[in-house]
């Protein structure tokens, strides 16, 4: 071998070395602008991808084989101030860029920005695919908050949310976020502190997991005893009965604060004239266990079993005992103990972002 030829060897042995050492501390600078921005010093959580419940199957809850471990753990839970010293508006920062479902991309500026400048831009990039993104500044004042007309930012955080119950965020996804955050980053004046893709795609296909094994919706049903039910007269019942009829034929009931506790459906195309059946429909991990979604819904199908002259049932018409429901309320008892322990609290923000 000629001295050219190992002179050209180690000079792309060097290049190599070059590029993996920049790339390396790429990934610590944007680790420690996280660490800066939110001071968070959690454990990973998520580790563990326990036993599902069969998504959708009604009226059961059985939990199904055990997920694979995660390959990449989860991002860390926010630390925040002590406790009583958190403003509302950093709870409301980290709410909507967080660090456990989120991708979070420091956003560093060249100089303070106003909110009424940089807020047309920001809503030029809102989704990818259909992965929402959302931005925080730190306000001169000292505190992270959502951008506003008014506001004086020094530094800015981006956040795409990894996972939703459809898909996890993909390397095309995103490469096209990267792509369009440059480009935006160039207008506001910032630079962007991009995370490694292979350490993102890891923490979205974990959270993705995770979310797939707790994506249940839990259902009962009644069947009337007798001849089918004229929809007209239904409608009247469920109003009677607290349930809120909407224009697209959906009928949920209101949990008084704007949110919904259970669904009901008429099993029968918008239009029909009769039904025979209905179906009771909890969404499990978007009702806080406070709210016992599980219970309202099944002492509301007793109230209509009186008022209709129904039967509850299972999906093969056999009729659900009092003894089969409570222990099927077990059983969503557990589960919503799962969620807790992966920080994702069933009713909270986080698990009604990830699972609307």
């Amino acid at each position: 071998m000629t001295d050219f030829q190992l002179s050209l060897i180690a000079a792309s042995t060097v290049g190599v070395a070059g590029v993996f050492v920049y790339n390396k501390w790429q990934e610590y600078k944007a680790r420690k602008s996280v660490e800066r921005a939110f001071s968070s010093e959690h454990d990973d959580v998520l580790m563990r991808v326990g036993g599902a419940p069969e998504a959708r199957h009604e009226p059961s809850f059985e939990p199904g084989a055990a997920g694979e471990p995660a390959e990449q753990p989860l991002p860390e839970a926010v630390a925040g101030a002590e406790p009583g010293l958190i403003t509302p508006a950093a709870e409301l920062a980290t709410s909507l860029v967080d660090p456990l479902i989120d991708c979070l991309i420091p956003l560093a500026l060249e100089i303070a920005v106003r909110g009424d400048k940089i807020l047309p831009l920001l809503q030029t990039l809102r989704h990818v695919g259909n992965k929402p993104i959302h931005y925080i500044g730190l306000h001169v004042n000292g505190d992270w908050e959502p951008i506003t007309h008014g506001g004086v930012y020094t530094k800015l955080q981006a956040g795409v949310q990894m996972a939703s119950r459809t898909t996890a965020l993909n390397e095309l996804e995103y490469s096209e976020l990267v792509t369009r955050l440059r480009v935006l980053a160039d207008e506001i004046g910032a630079e962007p502190e991009i995370p490694d893709m292979i350490e993102v795609m890891g923490e979205a296909r974990a959270l993705h997991r995770f979310v797939a094994g707790h994506d249940a919706q839990l259902g009962v049903n009644l069947m009337s005893n007798g001849a089918p039910w004229a929809i007209s007269t239904l409608i009247g019942a469920l109003e009677k009965q607290g349930f809120d009829v909407r224009p697209d034929g959906r009928y949920v009931m209101p949990d008084g604060e704007g949110g919904q506790l259970f669904s009901l459906s008429t099993n029968v195309t918008l239009g029909a004239d009769t039904t025979s059946r209905l179906t009771l429909l909890l969404d499990v991990p978007c009702v806080a266990p406070a709210r016992d979604g599980f219970g309202s819904m099944v002492a509301c199908a007793k109230s209509l079993v009186a008022r209709l002259d129904a039967t509850i049932v299972d999906d093969s018409d056999q009729p659900l005992s009092d003894e089969a429901l409570a222990g099927i309320n077990e059983q969503v008892l557990e589960f919503y103990q799962e969620m807790e322990a992966a920080d994702i609290a069933a009713g909270s923000v986080r698990a009604l972002r990830l699972f609307s």
